[in-house]
Order: C-alpha cells, then sequence, then structure tokens
C-alpha cells in the first residue's frame, strides 16, 4: 500500500497558508571559554538558510512529489528575499508587506550542538491592507486544490479577516490539515486532521501534570481531545516516541521512530504534516498516512538542518522487503511450485514481537513442506484483534523479520481478521497454527479440508507468547 499512495502523490495539489519564516544556522568549532563569562567561543565557518514554517511545510510538500502553492507574507528585506530563493520547487504567491521584517529564527551549532536560538523579526498581526491581499491570492487557488494546510506559528500571518474567510469557503474545502501550537482556536472550522505535539495536547485538555506514559495518557483522554478540537483525526506526536493517531474519540493507531538528538528535529513537524495531508489526499486511511509521515519525519530529521525529506527517500525507506509478495504474485508462484510438484505449507498471525517460540514453530512447518507461506495480519487488522496499542512493530517491520528467516519462503499481507481469502487462493497441502490452536477450533480448518489440504497443530513453547513478552516488559 504505501508504494501504491506514494504513486498517487504527483497527483496531489495542496495549497500551504501561514506563517512562512527563515531558519539559519551559524555553524562553527568551539576554540576556548569566552573570558567575558562562562561560554564557548565559536569560529563561525559558514551559515545556512532554509525556508522555516509554513515555507518548510511546502518545500516538503514538493520533496515528496506533490504540487504545492505557498500563500504567506513577507518582509521586503534580505531575509524575505533569502526565503523566496529556497522556494524553487514551489508556486509561491508572497505578499511583500512594507516595513515589515521577515521572521528569522537564528541557531549556532558548534561542533553540532545548538548553543543557542536567536530569534528576529515582526510578529504583529498582518496590517489590514495585506491580509486582504493574502485572502484574495489564497481565494484565486483555493479551487486548484485537493487539500489545504493551514500553518499557525503565531506570526501574525492569520489574522481574523483570514480566519474568516477560512470559515466562509470551509465547506468548498475537500481536505483541511491545520498545523498549529494552538489547534483549540481552529476547533470551529472542525478541520479533518491536526497535529499537536504532546504539549500542545495536554494545554487543549488541561488534565494537570503531564505523565510519563503519553501514549496511554493520549488513549485515556481520546474523546476529551477530540471534543476539544472538533478534528477528524488528532495526531498527537511524542517526538522520540512515534505518535498517536486519535480518531472519533478512540485512539486508533500508533506509530513509533527512531530517536535523534534534538539538534536535528527542526521542522520534522512540517514534513510530517507534509506527507500526512499527502498521503490522506492519495486516498489513505488515517493509520497508513500517519505510518507514511513518521517514516518520512524519521528520514528528514536524519541530518542537521530544516527537515526535509524526498519522494525517493520515502519510497526507499518503505520499499517491500524481498520475500514479501501480494496476492496475484502469490498465485503465479503457488501455480509454479505445483508443477514441480512441491508441497506447500500455509500459516499466519501476526507476530508482532517475534520471538523464539515463532521461530520453533516456523522451522517445524518447514520441514514439513516444500515450501512455506507466511500470512501476517495487516496494521489494521492487529488492531481489531489485539486491541488500539497493539501492534508493537509495524507491518514494514514486522514483514522484514519473517521474510528474513531461512525457513519462510513468501510472506503475504492481508488486511481482512481471517485469512480465508488467501487460503482459497493458496489450497494449501497443509495449514498449520501454534500448539495453542488446536485443530478443532482453527476456524479455517473446515475450509481447508474442504480444499482437499490438511490441518495440523505444532508444538509451542511453554510461556512463550508475545502478549505475555509485552506485558513483562510492561511490568518492569
Amino acid at each position: 500500500m504505501p508504494a501504491e499512495l506514494l504513486a498517487r502523490f504527483p497527483d496531489q495539489r495542496v495549497l500551504v497558508l501561514g506563517d512562512a519564516l527563515l531558519d539559519a544556522w551559524v555553524t562553527g568549532k568551539p576554540s576556548r571559554l569566552c573570558r567575558e563569562g562562562p561560554v564557548p567561543v565559536v569560529d563561525v565557518d559558514g551559515t545556512r538558510y532554509a525556508p522555516g514554517g509554513a515555507g518548510n511545510t511546502a518545500v516538503n510538500v514538493a520533496a515528496l512529489g506533490g504540487q504545492v502553492t505557498l500563500v504567506a507574507a513577507v518582509g521586503p528585506d534580505d531575509a524575505g528575499h533569502r526565503l523566496r530563493q529556497g522556494l524553487t520547487a514551489v508556486v509561491p504567491h508572497l505578499v511583500v508587506v512594507p516595513g515589515r521584517s521577515t521572521p528569522v529564527k537564528r541557531r549556532l551549532l558548534a561542533d553540532g550542538q545548538v548553543l543557542a536560538r536567536l530569534d528576529e523579526g515582526d510578529t504583529d498581526p498582518l496590517p489590514a491592507a495585506a491580509a486582504w491581499r493574502l485572502i484574495e491570492l489564497a481565494d484565486r487557488e483555493i479551487h486548484r486544490h485537493d487539500a489545504l494546510i493551514v500553518c499557525d506559528y503565531g506570526a501574525g500571518t492569520l489574522t481574523g479577516p483570514v480566519r474568516d474567510w477560512l470559515a466562509e469557503v470551509r465547506q468548498r474545502l475537500p481536505l483541511l490539515v491545520v498545523d498549529a501550537h494552538d489547534a483549540r482556536g481552529w476547533a470551529d472550522l472542525a478541520p479533518d486532521l491536526v497535529t499537536p505535539n504532546f504539549t500542545e495536547a495536554a494545554e487543549a485538555i488541561d488534565t494537570g501534570p503531564v505523565p510519563r506514559q503519553r501514549d496511554r495518557w493520549v488513549a485515556e483522554h481520546a474523546e476529551e481531545l477530540t471534543a476539544a478540537l472538533r478534528a477528524g483525526t488528532v495526531a498527537v506526536t511524542l517526538d522520540a516516541d512515534g505518535a498517536v493517531l486519535v480518531e472519533r474519540g478512540v485512539a486508533t493507531a500508533r506509530t513509533r521512530t527512531r530517536p535523534v538528538p534534538a539538534a536535528r528535529t527542526t521542522g520534522a513537524g512540517d514534513c510530517y504534516v507534509a506527507a500526512f495531508t499527502l498521503a490522506l489526499a492519495a486516498g489513505g486511511t488515517p493509520a497508513e498516512a500517519g505510518e507514511l509521515a513518521q517514516r518520512a519525519a524519521e528520514i528528514a530529521v536524519a541530518g542537521t538542518g530544516t527537515a526535509v525529506c524526498t519522494a525517493a527517500e520515502l519510497g526507499a525507506a518503505t520499499a517491500d522487503p524481498p520475500g514479501l509478495v501480494g496476492p496475484a504474485e502469490l498465485a503465479d508462484l503457488v501455480t509454479a511450485h505445483r508443477a514441480q510438484g512441491r508441497r506447500i505449507v500455509f500459516t499466519n498471525g501476526c507476530f508482532d514481537v517475534l520471538h523464539r517460540g515463532h521461530v520453533g514453530y516456523l522451522e517445524e512447518a518447514a520441514r514439513l513442506g516444500d515450501v512455506l507461506i507466511v500470512a501476517v495480519n495487516s496494521d489494521a487488522s492487529v488492531r481489531r484483534l489485539k486491541g488500539g496499542d497493539r501492534p508493537v512493530n509495524p507491518i514494514e517491520d514486522r514483514v522484514a523479520v519473517l521474510a528474513g528467516l531461512g525457513s519462510v519462503d513468501h510472506v503475504v499481507v492481508f488486511d481482512e481478521d481471517s485469512p480465508r481469502d488467501l487460503i482459497g487462493l493458496v489450497r494449501p497441502d497443509l495449514y498449520v497454527k501454534g500448539g495453542d490452536y488446536p485443530p478443532e477450533l482453527i476456524p479455517e480448518a473446515a475450509l481447508v479440508r474442504e480444499l482437499g489440504g490438511e490441518v495440523r497443530a505444532l508444538d509451542y513453547l511453554p510461556d512463550r507468547s508475545t502478549s505475555r513478552l509485552i506485558e513483562r516488559i510492561r511490568s518492569r
């Protein structure tokens, strides 16, 4: 599915409206301590510039292959000029406001560590004339786009008249995404997606002290978050811990990521929003879009600088691992195997946290035939069967681990609660399950026998199960 969504990204047209700023990175090496105070002296070797805020969101949409137009305001200054220079892949409609200073976030880095951030520029509300010009430009573009991203970072672009115009055109928007430091201010528009970080989500419903287990807190307060923000999907980002998706008052998905130093995370949220929006516009479910967005943000923070992820990078990160096949390809492979007289063994499961019990029973299953096919529940299927806090590992990771086992020949993913359709496609000679499924209790047993196959329950190591393993980890 990720490949199919990515293939549709170039057809998606996204309008980005909001606070654009310039990110600056002053880099150098610390040489000694300053006499005037206990701070290092940094010998500067250069300064890099990149669009930030709404500008970075637009750049990420373009880098991911989407068509993007940016409507924002800048000052007639050097920062505004540099910001425009960084928008080469974007269609920019920038309102130049006389006398206004473009917001700049300037970071001082010494050997990759942020020593200080200096913020400058005007963040007062736009003058009325500039706001109306902004509305005119956005209104001219809105009908040509499949989604609108509103970027509200409190820098003065989204004034009262702009908000009133957005309320007037809300029904004309096929997809409205709001990325705001305070999403409560946009609840009246009932956005399709909002992306608060955990602190912003906690402030939205004011529950007191911040808990340690943030994902559980989101799940426990999912209904309150939906009521406060009035969004179809609330994606609460947890920085190094990934994100939790809330839909209609229920936590429906959990994504995870690899932690990186804080110096690398600038603009990661912009990248996350851009990928999430493109995936939704391309027809993905919130869970599918959230997983792609998490992978994009993870890629974007791989280096120091304002975070950007390209379509090629995201495609490579979400590519199917060797051994994974689709149903059509699997049918062809089964035909070829049968032509060679090979005995086909089939099994299925979630395989969320692969453990010794899984490995043992898969090795035994492989010894009972010539070809072992493993069908794996998709993330959505696992959530329906196991609950909102599962799977622990996303489908890409589960498939990659299974495909890497020498006992497994082919891996196929199914989204239903039962692999009955795949069983009908494969018509296995032998269908196996772990020993905690006696043959008489296996729901698919009757179907397999109708198709001429055999059903067998294999030995399962005692006290070896994913659920018990997760319980032990949580108890510690």
